[in-house]
Order: structure tokens, then C-alpha cells, then sequence
């Protein structure tokens, strides 16, 4: 059997491997660098608000010694829970590859229903609310899943839907529901354990719910699996469609909730409330890390973009020169930094 000897370009036959040119470098792969790479952005784009939340948290106590206040502390975690609750089901909606307008005037919506229900008790001021926004919530996504509709068209469409649903209860606003006083329901908004309001132990209750829900069950990789790809999902065998009518119906469920909860709270169903909530609920969550595009999120990351944004209202508060407009500019400016770091991390983990 003959062997082929490599032969160079003068014509003279070599018995080894061909030399490297001169000057040339083979790159040598490290060990482990890749990965660690990986690792490191991913945990940049979970908990890096975290660390922004605590420097900031420690600046301003050392600044302002009325912010480091055990009171001060129970007032900004009641304030950011009800926009929590909203975040977890925006975060699931995200997730999944979606978005919903509408979790603002569902918001609204609830806390009227509850206020005006609980003139019954306390179970009819949370099934109503609960019953219709979770049914506002299962429209969105029968339209979204099963007609294939964009998510931004449907869920502005009940956001005009649910205002107006509000104002007819309402007589156009001129009606006030008003929540007894010293009612099991007033009580479940006003009262305390600890020092802290029932508003924020529901708020972490539901967090953690969601937190074994997105890691420890098959729906929770399922809608991982959908946001990151609806044909991939599908061709797995995955039920995309019932995965989104839920997630979107856990949405329209959990702020009708916490406007019942803010109801509660106000012992009154105010109108005017939820204007732009869901613009702050989107906020929220991408600044805690969630990709907009889809298939990647932390619950614990939107609760710690709640909390960021409630500390830098409570500190627009301190200050006192400043009005909660500014609020809005730097809430935005964190957006728009959070979104840019996004990209650069997803464009390194792509390049490894």
C-alpha cells in the first residue's frame, strides 16, 4: 500500500507535518475561558440591578439619614408592592415572548370592582375583581394564541376596553366606592405583621410562588422554551397556545389583584389610578434583567427593579426641590442603560 508524502511548492518531498508559515499564530483555546465568560454576562444581566439597587440604597442612607429609617422602609415597600404584583405577571408575559398594555387599567379596574363589591364582604371585593380581570386577562390571550393576533394590538385594545369598563361603573368617574371601615377587606390592605403591611407579605408570598414556578415545573421551562422560540416549542411538541392563555391570563389575574389590594389600602376605589402603570410594570422587569425579546427572566430580578424604581421615587421625595416627574427621566435613563447592556452581553455569549 503506497503512502501519499506531502510534497512542498520547490518540489522536494518532507517526511513530517508541513511547517507553520513564519509569523503565523495558531490561537490556543483556554480552558474554561468561554464558559466563564458566558457565566459572568449572565450573572451581570440577573443580578447586576441588584448591585445598583444597594449602592444606591447605602449613597442614600449616608446622605439622607431619614431614608435609613425603619418607617421609611415599611412606607417604600408598601408603595412598590402593588406595582409588584403587576411586574411578576408582566415578567410571565414577557418571558413568553409578549407584552400586555393593558395591566394599567386593569390595575384601576379592580380596585373599583373590590371597593364596590366589598360592600358584601370580603370574598365577593376579591372574586369580582379577580373573575374579571382574569377574564380580561384570558381574552388577551384566546387573541394572541388561538387568532395569532400581535400582542401590542390586543392588549391596547383592552387597555382602551377596561378604561372604558371603569368609567361606565363609575357614571364617567363621578362615583366613588368607598370600602367600610373596619371591614375584614380594609383590614387585609391596612393591617400589618411585623411592622410591615399585608400588601408586601402577599407580594413576596406571590413572588416566591413564581419563583418555583418559573424554576421547579415543567411549565415554567416550557415558557422558556416558547419565548426563546414558538416553532422550536412547537416542533418539540410543547403546548405553546395553552402556555401563553395562561400567562396572560395570570396577568390580567394578578392586577386585578393588586388594584384590590390598593383599594383596600385607600379604602376607596379610585379612577385615576394605573395611568401608565404598565409602562413602569415593562420598566421594571427589563431592568431586573428580563430580555424584551423574550425567553430569558428572573422574578427575583423584577423584584429588584421594583425596588430600585421606589427608591428613587422615595429619594426625588427626600430631596423635596425636585418633583416626581424626575422620576420618569431617570427611570428611563436606567432603561435605556439596561437595554444597551443587554445587547452587549447577548452579542459576547454569541461570539463565544
Amino acid at each position: 500500500m503506497n503512502e501519499t508524502t506531502p510534497v512542498r511548492t520547490d518540489g522536494t518531498r518532507v517526511s513530517g507535518p508541513e511547517p507553520a508559515a513564519a509569523g503565523s499564530t495558531t490561537p490556543r483555546p483556554t480552558a474554561g475561558s468561554a464558559p466563564a465568560r458566558v457565566r459572568l454576562a449572565g450573572l451581570v444581566q440577573r443580578q447586576g440591578v441588584l448591585a445598583v439597587l444597594l449602592a444606591v440604597v447605602l449613597i442614600a442612607s449616608y446622605v439622607y439619614p431619614t431614608f435609613a429609617t425603619l418607617d421609611n422602609a415599611r412606607g417604600v415597600t408598601v408603595q412598590a408592592s402593588f406595582l409588584a404584583v403587576v411586574a411578576l405577571g408582566m415578567t410571565l408575559v414577557i418571558i413568553s415572548g409578549g407584552i400586555d398594555l393593558s395591566v394599567g387599567s386593569v390595575f384601576a379596574l379592580g380596585g373599583v370592582l373590590a371597593a364596590w363589591a366589598s360592600q358584601w364582604g370580603l370574598l365577593p371585593a376579591l372574586l369580582v375583581p379577580l373573575v374579571v380581570c382574569g377574564g380580561i386577562g384570558l381574552i388577551n390571550g384566546l387573541l394572541v394564541a388561538r387568532a395569532g393576533m400581535a400582542p401590542f394590538i390586543v392588549t391596547l385594545a383592552t387597555l382602551l376596553a377596561a378604561r372604558g369598563l371603569l368609567l361606565a361603573v363609575t357614571d364617567e368617574g363621578a362615583t366613588t366606592y368607598l370600602v367600610p371601615k373596619d371591614s375584614a377587606f380594609a383590614a387585609l390592605g391596612q393591617g400589618s405583621v411585623g411592622g410591615f403591611g399585608h400588601p408586601v407579605l402577599i407580594a413576596l408570598a406571590l413572588f416566591g410562588a413564581g419563583g418555583l414556578l418559573l424554576q421547579r415545573t415543567s411549565f415554567g421551562q416550557t415558557l422558556f422554551a416558547v419565548g426563546g422560540s414558538d416553532d422550536a416549542a412547537t416542533l418539540m411538541g410543547l403546548p405553546v397556545a395553552r402556555t401563553k392563555i395562561l400567562v396572560y391570563t395570570l396577568s390580567g389575574l394578578l392586577a386585578g389583584l393588586a388594584g384590590a389590594l390598593s383599594a383596600a389600602r385607600l379604602s376607596s376605589g379610585v379612577t385615576i389610578v394605573g395611568v401608565g402603570m404598565e409602562l413602569d410594570a415593562i420598566s421594571a422587569v427589563v431592568i431586573g434583567g428580563t430580555l424584551l425579546i423574550g425567553g430569558a427572566g428572573t422574578v427575583s430580578g423584577t423584584l429588584w427593579g421594583v425596588l430600585l424604581l421606589a427608591v428613587i421615587q422615595n429619594l426625588i421625595n427626600q430631596i423635596g426641590s425636585l418633583n416626581s416627574s424626575y422620576q420618569s427621566v431617570v427611570s428611563g435613563g436606567f432603561l435605556i442603560v439596561v437595554v444597551v447592556a443587554q445587547r452587549y452581553l447577548a452579542r459576547g455569549r454569541e461570539s463565544t
